[in-house]
Parts: structure tokens; C-alpha cells; sequence
């Protein structure tokens, strides 16, 4: 997929999710702003409380978009027979859609009353969110193939070399700047922090100051105007690729044990929301059906 159509799909996934909430709010904002004990009288209350025809829809709607992308995504990621229906990439961010979308939509379907199972239930979805962006972050710092698997260190070095060699035989650069730029990414800067967020926050502070001395090399050399975007754009993709390397395997062990912890919250929340489906159907709440 062109990269141009993926940032417009991916577009599309955000606008839905905005457009929804503000939808929801836009729809029922002076009904979820009445007090809790005065609800009953307000004329949007059949409509919108849990039990309701909307209220009761949202939950359902949210409870399948939330299992249709869990079991979705780990059928596509954890089934050979599966492995070539699609990039896993993109399944993981249909899968990050579904799952953000259906908490949105199960949010509203409590109409914001938290007590009992329903607590435990929604706190444990939040915990889930909460982890999946967590996670997606740490996931993106793991450089990996246009089909989603994680290139090993020897690929990302060779992957490093051919942009440095970009920069002399595609754009014409100057071989003692490209040798600046290789030297100032291999130099290892001792961080006195031992805080891993301290020293990324230094290192992206250093890698900054790297990219300015570097547009002012540029702008001396006289570099072509029609090629100085593309030779900074190079440059950029070198010095976060740099950093995505040193710090590979921190991120990779970060993962392991993010993987830990979203897993449980996720079956946890799955679990309860089973019960709470059960227990509905007991009390014989079956929406239109």
C-alpha cells in the first residue's frame, strides 16, 4: 500500500472515531449531564439509558467491535493457515481501531453510572486502552518490514549504510559531511542519568542540535534547493534509525514485559464482559430482539 492511501485510511479510522464521539456527545450531552437520580424523568431517558434502545445498542455494537478485533487479530497473527491473509501491520491497526472505537461506544451505553460488575468491567477495558497505547508506542519504536516483522540488527545496519550512501551517490553530498554525520550518530555520549526517559529526552535534545548544525552545513555547501528536502529528509530517517538501533534491545525487553501485562487486562475484561452479557440475557434484557 502506497504510503499517501495509508495515511488516508488511516484517516478514515481516526474520523470515524471522532465523528462518533462527538456524535454521541452532540446527541446526548444534556441527558448525560442530568443527574443520575433525575435521569428517569428526562425525555431521552428510555432512549439512552443502558437498557435502552440506543444505550443498550452502543453496548452491544461496542462489545462486538471489541471482540470481533481482539479474536480477529489473533487469529491473522497466531494461525499459519491465516499468515498470508494481509499484512499483520495492517491487521494491528484495523485490530487498534476496533478496539478503540467499541470502548467509545460502550462508554456511552453506561451512560456514565460505574457501580458493581459494570466497574470492574469498564476499569479493566480502560486498563486495556490505557496499555494498548502504551504498547503501540513501543511497537513503533521497533523498526520492522513493510509486512510487519522485526528486522534483525544486522538488517537495520545494512538498511543504516544504504542511506548514508544515499546521501553521496544519489544527492551528490560532500563525502567529509557524510563522514560528520556517520562519526556524530556513532560517537557514544555517556548520559550521567541512569532515568531511561532522562537519557532519551537528552539524546533527542542532542540529536536536535545535530539536525541544525546540519541544515547550516547544508545551506554552506550550496546544496540545490531541489534537493536540500530530500537530503534532510534522508538525514532525519538516519539519526531516528540510529537511535531506534541503540536502543533495540531495550525496547524489544520493554515489550516482553508489556505483553505481560495487556494480555491479563485483556482477558480480564473479556471475561467480565462475558458474565455481564450472561447475566443481561438471565434478566431477560434482549434489546429488540
Amino acid at each position: 500500500m502506497r504510503q499517501s492511501i495509508h495515511r488516508i485510511y488511516i484517516s478514515f479510522y481516526v474520523l470515524i472515531i471522532l465523528g462518533t464521539l462527538g456524535g454521541l456527545i452532540l446527541y446526548g450531552a444534556n441527558y448525560y449531564s442530568t443527574q443520575i437520580d433525575e435521569r428517569y424523568f428526562h425525555e431521552q431517558h428510555e432512549l439512552l439509558k443502558p437498557t435502552g434502545l440506543i444505550g443498550h445498542g452502543l453496548g452491544i455494537l461496542g462489545s462486538f467491535f471489541i471482540l470481533f478485533g481482539v479474536f480477529s487479530y489473533m487469529v491473522r497473527k497466531r494461525i499459519r493457515r491465516f499468515s498470508k491473509v494481509g499484512l499483520l501491520k495492517y491487521w494491528l491497526e484495523f485490530h487498534i481501531f476496533l478496539c478503540t472505537l467499541g470502548p467509545v461506544l460502550i462508554l456511552f451505553h453506561t451512560s456514565f453510572k460505574f457501580g458493581g460488575l459494570v466497574a470492574a468491567s469498564f476499569w479493566s477495558m480502560a486498563a486495556v486502552v490505557a496499555s494498548g497505547v502504551i504498547g503501540r508506542f513501543i511497537y513503533l519504536q521497533i523498526p520492522r518490514s513493510i509486512g510487519g516483522r522485526e528486522l534483525s540488527r544486522e538488517e537495520l545496519n545494512t538498511l543504516k549504510t544504504g542511506l548514508l550512501a544515499d546521501l553521496t551517490n544519489k544527492y551528490n553530498l560532500d563525502v567529509e559531511m557524510v563522514a560528520f554525520l556517520s562519526d556524530a550518530l556513532t560517537q557514544k555520549t555517556i548520559y550521567p542519568e541512569r532515568n531511561p526517559i532522562i537519557r532519551l529526552y537528552q539524546r533527542l535534545r542532542s540529536e536536535k542540535r545535530l539536525l541544525k548544525e546540519m541544515k547550516v552545513k547544508l545551506k554552506a555547501h550550496k546544496i540545490p534547493s531541489s534537493d536540500f528536502k530530500g537530503v534532510n529528509k534522508t538525514i532525519k530517517r538516519e539519526i531516528v534509525l540510529t537511535r531506534k538501533i541503540d536502543w533495540l534491545w531495550f525496547m524489544q525487553r520493554i515489550f516482553r514485559y508489556w505483553h505481560v501485562a495487556h494480555l491479563p487486562f485483556a482477558f480480564v475484561m473479556l471475561a467480565i464482559m462475558v458474565v455481564h452479557i450472561i447475566v443481561a440475557i438471565l434478566f431477560g434484557y434482549n434489546w429488540i430482539f
